[in-house]
């Protein structure tokens, strides 16, 4: 585990560090695109931070050859050199598209390329454990073929979501968080060494994350762009693809006792099916609510607009902090919540603290639609938004009463449209203007 946090505090160190150059090198070489019809941000900001991730990456690889206990992962296995491979072709393809905007289809056809490079050194899906039918092999073609739809799915899930400062780093390091210590504990528990890759990966991608999400809050100073977004997906879906097809669920011996007791023993096994899609389960469920909203348009599904999830929670009334968070929240409930099952799938506490939080989770959704009525005596309690708003109505209703007692006539005001959530300076969403900025979804 020391060695795991050493290369993990490296990789964030590096990218960390590097961001910085990045940032001025972006500036310099033009990567500053103008604000787009579907950007959140008022100013343009430069891209390319997938630079000094891609270098973390590196830094983190080498660093891990290095080592005592991770050695062995590099001599072994050829998993990290094919990530290295396929990563550093993504990584390419996105820094082309950062600085010079290249076609979407030529984009979908690098991704393939680069998927199909790492399944040439090793890294596929060998097979699948199938509940109710046991662990089925695959044909070279069908792992081929399931590894590079995973891959894709995954990079664009991931390239989908980066549509605030910090989301799409935040969401991906939440789920990583909770990829590592299942990954941790297949190894460690079970003593299944091929589950060793794919911890190294989620501990250099938490690095990753980490070491930019400083530079990347909001308001962010650089952006990931295309080069980072599509380096974490690769990287997330080859963590995803070593532990799922690689390791052999037969060699856990959890196949004794009742029936009863096998089925829960038996989740483990199961598991590597669902926490890759749990990992990109708000990604990827954006990504196909964004194909079917364009399809039903009669659009193109690689057309821009502004109809995600973090555009729509900016529509409520959050603001962008409070919309990133929210996102966060969620990341983590379903990465989290299907690792707590893994461990212990018999208790009933974990079912009902997943229900709690889930209903904890839509209330704050929600809570831009409630207009809090808050008593005198209570005012210094809530937000300062509030008690300002209700100030000023209690100066002008003064004002109106003193110009009728002196017979004069009532005092010019300013008429204001009437405000609704969402509307820049209410309910804190001060990232977007006005409604009227948002396009007509009739």
């Amino acid at each position: 585990m020391r060695e795991y946090l050493l290369t993990l505090c490296i990789t964030a160190a590096v990218t960390y560090l590097l961001t910085g150059p990045v940032r001025k090198f972006a500036i310099v070489a033009g990567a500053m695109p103008e604000i787009r019809a579907r950007d959140v941000h008022r100013e343009p900001t430069p891209r390319l931070g997938g630079i000094a991730m891609f270098f973390g990456l590196c830094a983190g690889l080498l660093v891990a050859d290095h080592l005592t206990s991770l050695n062995w992962v590099f001599e072994k296995s050829n998993e990290p050199r094919a990530l290295l491979s396929g990563a550093a072709l993504i990584w390419l393809i996105g820094v082309l598209d950062d600085k010079f905007e290249i076609d979407a289809l030529i984009k979908l056809g690098g991704q393939m390329i680069a998927a199909g490079v790492m399944v040439m050194q090793g890294l596929t899906i060998l097979w699948l454990p199938i509940p109710g039918v046991g662990n089925v092999a695959l044909t070279q073609w069908q792992g081929t073929l399931l590894t590079v739809a995973l891959v894709v799915i995954t990079i664009n899930a991931v390239n989908f979501v980066d549509g605030l400062d910090g989301l799409a780093a935040g969401m991906v390091c939440i789920a990583t968080v909770a990829f590592f210590l299942y990954a941790y504990r297949v190894w460690v528990s079970y003593g299944i060494e091929a589950a060793a890759p794919a911890t190294l990966f989620a501990s250099i991608l938490m690095g990753m994350c980490l070491g930019f999400l400083p530079h990347n809050m909001h308001p962010a100073r650089i952006f990931m762009g295309d080069s980072g977004s599509m380096l974490i997906g690769l990287v997330l879906a080859a963590g995803a693809i070593s532990i799922t097809g690689q390791v052999d669920p037969d060699v856990m011996n959890l196949f004794s006792g009742s029936e009863r007791a096998t089925v829960h023993q038996m989740v483990p096994v199961y598991i590597p099916l669902l926490m890759p899609l749990t990992i990109i389960a708000i990604p990827a469920a954006d990504l196909v609510l964004a194909i079917v909203r364009r399809t039903w348009r009669g659009q193109s599904p690689f057309a821009a607009d502004r109809g995600h999830l973090h555009h729509r929670l900016l529509e409520i009334g959050h603001s962008h902090s409070r919309a990133v968070l929210i996102m966060y929240f969620w990341s983590a409930l379903i990465a989290f919540g299907a690792l707590a099952y893994s461990v212990n799938s018999a208790s009933m506490w974990i079912v009902l603290g997943v229900v709690f939080l889930s209903a904890v989770g839509l209330v704050l959704l929600l809570l831009p639609r409630f207009t809090p009525r808050v008593p005198v005596w209570a005012q210094r309690f809530v937000p300062p938004r509030y008690r300002r708003r209700r100030a000023a109505a209690a100066e002008a209703e003064l004002a109106v009463e003193a110009a009728a007692r002196d017979g004069a006539d009532e005092p010019e005001t300013e008429e204001r449209a009437p405000v609704t959530a969402g509307v820049s300076g209410v309910n804190g969403a001060t990232a977007i203007g006005t409604r009227g900025r948002f396009p007509d979804r009739s």
